[in-house]
C-alpha cells in the first residue's frame, strides 16, 4: 500500500467521479483507475461501486476513508516536523544597535529554530528589495511611500548629540537644542538621509536658530573622528541605540532635554497578508520597546 494510492482513493471518494478526481490530481483518468484497482487487489475488497451513472463508496470504502485520511495527515505532519523552517530575510537600517539585538532575541524565543538573515543597503535599496521579494521586510525610517509596500509603525528612535569630549557642553547630563546654536553642525547630505536631515534642521529652526554649516561628506566614522580632534568644535547627531557601538574617548554622547529628538522607525512589508514568521517578528518588535536616550548611555559616556 502506497501513500499515492491512498491519496488517489481519498480524492475519488471526495469527488465520487474518476474524471474530476483526475483533474484535481493533474493526471490522466486511467492512472487513477489503475492505482485504485491495485489498492483494491492489495486489500482484497472493492472500494467503489462503479456504474455508468454513478460512483459510490462500498462498505469497505467507507471504513477505509477515515483511516486513509488519518494516514495522509500523519505523513504531512512527519514532513513538517523535519522540514527546514523558511526563515526570514530582513534588510536593516543603520543605528538600530542593541535594540535590534533584543528584538532578535525575543523573536528567537517566540520562534525557536527559525533562521534570520540580515542584509544591509541604502533606504532606497531596502525598499526595492521588499518590492521585488529579495527580502521579507526592511527596517525603514520616515520616507516617501512606495507602491506595493506598507509601513508598519514600530517605535521612535531617540537621537543624541555628539560633541568633542573636551568641550564644556560635553559634561552636561542633557542639552537643549539651542545650546548648540553657536557650533557648526556636521551632518550627512540630505540626499543620503532626508528624514534625518529634515528632522534636525527643522528642530533647529523651531528652536530659533539656523544651524551653522560644518564639515560634510564622508562616513559617520569620519565625522566622529573630525569631531574628536576638536580643532574647530562642531557637533552631529547619532541614534542613541547606536551610541554604545560608536563609543570613543574623544567624543561625548549627550541626550537632548525632553522631549528631545526622535525619528520614527517602521517595518516595510509587501502589501497584503503577512507570512506567519513575519507576524511573529512584528510581535517581537512590539514586545521590546526602545529605551530612552539616556538609558542607552553608561555613566562613563556622560562623564566623557
Amino acid at each position: 500500500m502506497e501513500l499515492r494510492q491512498l491519496s488517489y482513493f481519498v480524492t475519488v471518494a471526495d469527488e465520487l467521479h474518476f474524471g474530476r478526481a483526475a483533474e484535481r490530481l493533474h493526471i490522466v483518468q486511467s492512472a487513477v483507475s489503475q492505482q485504485i484497482r491495485r489498492l483494491e487487489r492489495e486489500l482484497g475488497a472493492e472500494l467503489f461501486d462503479r456504474s455508468p451513472r454513478h460512483v459510490r463508496l462500498t462498505g469497505a470504502g467507507e471504513r477505509l476513508l477515515p483511516e486513509a485520511r488519518a494516514v495522509l495527515a500523519a505523513a504531512e505532519r512527519a514532513r513538517d516536523a523535519v522540514a527546514r523552517p523558511a526563515g526570514l530575510r530582513l534588510a536593516t537600517s543603520t543605528g538600530l544597535g542593541e535594540h535590534l539585538d533584543r528584538v532578535l532575541a525575543e523573536f528567537a524565543a517566540r520562534a525557536p529554530g527559525v533562521p534570520v538573515e540580515l542584509v544591509s543597503g541604502s533606504a532606497r535599496e531596502r525598499l526595492e528589495q521588499v518590492v521585488d521579494g529579495r527580502v521579507d521586510a526592511a527596517f525603514v525610517r520616515s520616507g516617501e511611500p512606495v507602491p506595493g509596500v506598507r509601513i508598519v509603525p514600530l517605535w521612535d528612535d531617540p537621537l543624541v548629540a555628539v560633541l568633542p569630549a573636551a568641550h564644556p557642553l560635553a559634561a552636561r547630563r542633557d542639552l537643549a537644542l539651542d545650546d548648540l546654536a553657536a557650533l557648526p553642525l556636521s551632518i550627512t547630505a540630505r540626499r543620503t538621509n532626508p528624514a534625518l536631515v529634515d528632522l534636525v534642521v527643522g528642530a533647529c529652526h523651531d528652536a530659533g536658530f539656523e544651524p551653522v554649516p560644518g564639515p560634510s561628506g564622508g562616513s559617520l566614522q569620519d565625522r566622529l573622528a573630525t569631531i574628536g580632534v576638536g580643532v574647530v568644535p562642531h557637533w552631529t547627531v547619532v541614534y542613541a541605540s547606536h551610541a554604545r557601538v560608536l563609543h570613543s574617548p574623544r567624543v561625548a554622547f549627550v541626550p537632548f532635554r525632553a522631549p528631545g529628538l526622535a525619528l520614527a522607525t517602521g517595518l516595510a512589508v509587501r502589501s497584503g497578508g503577512l507570512a506567519k514568521e513575519l507576524d511573529v517578528f512584528l510581535e517581537a518588535c512590539v514586545a521590546v520597546p526602545p529605551e530612552a536616550a539616556d538609558e542607552y548611555l553608561t555613566c562613563d559616556d556622560h562623564e566623557n
